[in-house]
């Protein structure tokens, strides 16, 4: 059976009214969504399939528990607009972006691997972005991703944690191909075919953005570097003089996957000012 029959089965399973099936890879009877909001409760303990967005679980333990989308950092469900959020230095840029705009009380949504706890790419790791947001003042939704099931399956879930959503915002500069890619799939899923897709950064001059950086209370660490890249190494810092050298034989700001960075605040709570 694959990763994906894996939620296929539980989808036969809740439509038959059966609390368990058996998953594939271990043996396991593993609870369905029916056993467990007959339980009536989050029992705390991390379900696959946890219908009470983990409530049960302990803030500080989240990030390495949950299997479905919860808040890592709590905030106000009746929010508009929510970002989503990489720890790196377009997704913070984008942030300041909002702020800087009159955008209040965005909420973080952070996709990353269920297994691993860490996010793609990137290299960071779910606790380091908890830390970040707690630092920030923002709140944050964490959403573990499971081989096999859908994005915006899960994506949904997250969406529904909040009750009126209006706008997602991304940290997109200028790759067509990614911004078509966001554009199409949202407004083809009619769960949020009627939201607003925004994209702050979107061809604003490298320049700009530079002098926004480093304007800033943070500092960008390198986290992670592309396959074949050479001349870069993780933990040197992203600013004015590392973005003209790499500008030279690659992307100034490695939208092209060439090295990705990690948000690092040396003054915490700068938005909640």
């Amino acid at each position: 059976m694959s990763n994906r029959s894996v939620w296929q089965a539980h989808k036969a399973a809740c439509e038959e009214g059966r609390h368990s099936y058996v998953d594939p890879e271990t043996g396991y009877h593993v609870f369905t969504e029916v056993a467990l909001k007959e339980r009536g409760r989050c029992c705390g303990s991390g379900c696959r399939h946890c219908p009470f967005d983990h409530v049960g679980i302990a803030l500080e333990r989240r990030p390495s528990l949950i299997k479905q989308a919860a808040w890592l950092v709590e905030g106000d469900s009746s929010v508009t607009d929510v970002l989503f959020w990489s720890g790196g230095k377009d997704s913070y840029l984008t942030l300041r972006r909002l702020y800087a705009a009159g955008v209040e009380n965005p909420v973080l949504l952070t996709t990353f691997a269920a297994d691993s706890g860490v996010i793609a790419h990137q290299e960071i790791a779910i606790e380091t972005v908890v830390q970040q947001a707690q630092q920030l003042g923002v709140a944050l939704i964490g959403i573990p991703l499971h081989p096999g099931r859908a994005y915006m399956d899960v994506i949904c879930t997250a969406l529904d944690l909040l009750a009126r959503v209006s706008t997602l915002h991304f940290g997109d500069l200028h790759l067509q191909h990614i911004r078509r890619w966001r554009e199409e799939t949202f407004a083809e899923d009619p769960r949020t075919s009627h939201l607003a897709l925004s994209f702050p950064l979107w061809q604003v001059p490298f320049t700009e953005l530079l002098d926004d950086l480093s304007a800033s209370p943070c500092r960008f660490p390198i986290s992670a570097v592309g396959d074949g890249i050479e001349g870069i190494a993780p933990g040197e810092l992203f600013d004015r003089a590392f973005s003209a050298r790499v500008g030279q034989t690659m992307d100034a700001f490695g939208e092209n996957g060439e090295f990705h960075t990690r948000v690092e605040v040396l003054r915490p709570h700068m938005f909640a000012d």
